[in-house]
């Protein structure tokens, strides 16, 4: 990107900021929640949602009579982030406290996904957001529930991210100080599966939440 658009330059840390679309698309890859951001009747509004990404787009579904469905399908102007926390920032100083993180802004309009085609695939996207394969297990969406639910599409041209790593920073004179300092590291870790009390005892857990379980065990 030669000429960085205004609305997405990083302002605050400027070195942190990043606009390439590998890294965009790996911060996105890592999470399936994001904070989407609308205004409805005159006031600002921020909801979280699931989404997927396919290529440089993500989407975004919900039922027919969401709020933010119905705001977002008539294509106003939209902000969606997703941030992911590493770890916590222990400085000398109460000012110097920070969080290691990555995180991206989009900005940009909703576009109503009509070709039936493209909304199973968007929902299978999203699906596999959330857990890798967990579509070719379960049933898809009948006529009824395809028809009670609505799919939105946001380009990501109009996006950056913005990353913090490392320990604290303090003022030079700080560092003489008797006061720890340091990194907390923070990950999201899976639990253990609970079976549905109603399901079938004799059903096995699937491939797709045994790919989660052996994850963790390296």
């Amino acid at each position: 990107m030669n000429k960085i658009d205004q609305k997405i330059k990083v302002k605050r840390a400027p070195k942190r900021g990043q606009y390439d679309t590998e890294t965009i698309h790996r911060i996105l890859d890592r999470d399936f929640l994001c904070h989407v951001g609308f205004i409805h009747e005159d006031y600002p509004v921020v909801i979280p949602t699931l989404y997927g990404r396919l290529n440089n787009q993500l989407y975004l579904h919900g039922s027919n009579a969401s709020r933010m469905i119905k705001d977002l399908k008539k294509g106003i102007p939209v902000s969606l982030t997703v941030t992911k926390v590493d770890g916590l920032v222990l400085a000398r100083s109460a000012f110097h406290h920070s969080m290691n993180y990555e995180s991206v802004v989009v900005f940009g309009n909703a576009e109503f996904v009509d070709d039936p085609s493209e909304k199973l695939i968007a929902l299978k996207v999203l699906s596999d957001q959330i857990i890798q394969n967990r579509w070719e297990e379960v049933r898809e969406p009948n006529e009824k529930e395809m028809k009670a639910t609505t799919v939105l599409k946001i380009s990501l041209d109009k996006a950056s991210a913005k990353i913090r790593k490392g320990g604290p920073v303090d003022d030079k004179d700080d560092y003489a100080l008797s006061v720890w300092a340091g990194e907390i590291p923070i990950s999201q870790k899976y639990g253990l599966p609970i079976p549905d009390e109603l399901m079938d005892s004799e059903i096995k857990v699937p491939s797709s939440v045994n790919k989660i379980m052996k994850g963790l065990e390296k």
